[in-house]
């Protein structure tokens, strides 16, 4: 006989959540997926878009997690960690390990990703960067 899941099946479509303002940054709108709930707070998975051009991004930090990955869907974004500048674009995965310092400075209108992390309730700590400020975010026209 199966043992009872420890965690619920669940199944969203696109239209089953609106994009919300309720979230890290208030220049992003984020869709949840249900997935903290359905691991009862064991991991996230959002999806996280554009809301307003970037004025100056999120400024250092470090994220207070064991597991993160960003899946850029759409567009692109520039990010520095650990003092390099990557550009992240449609298609790319990144592992941002736990502590890596990091700043996201530039995106894209159309920029989208996904986003999963564990524990879903995870920090996000101010730090100091390296040294250096990142490069002027660009102008969207």
């Amino acid at each position: 006989m199966l043992e009872k899941a420890a965690t619920k099946f669940t199944h969203i479509k696109p239209d089953d959540v609106a994009w919300r303002e309720e979230g890290l940054r208030d220049f992003f709108l984020y869709k949840d997926l249900g997935i903290k709930d359905a691991t009862h707070g064991k991991v996230i998975a959002h999806l996280v878009k554009a809301n307003m051009p970037p004025e100056k991004g999120t400024g250092w930090h470090i994220h207070v997690a064991d597991f993160q990955i960003v899946y850029m869907t759409k567009g692109w974004a520039r990010f520095i960690y650990d003092g390099k500048e990557h550009l992240v674009e449609a298609g790319d995965c990144v592992h941002q390990r736990p502590g890596i310092v990091h700043y996201l400075f530039d995106y894209s209108p159309d920029m989208e990703y996904l986003e999963i992390v564990s524990p879903a309730d995870f920090g996000t700590l101010d730090v100091e960067g390296p040294g250096f400020d990142p490069p002027a975010p660009s102008a969207w026209t």
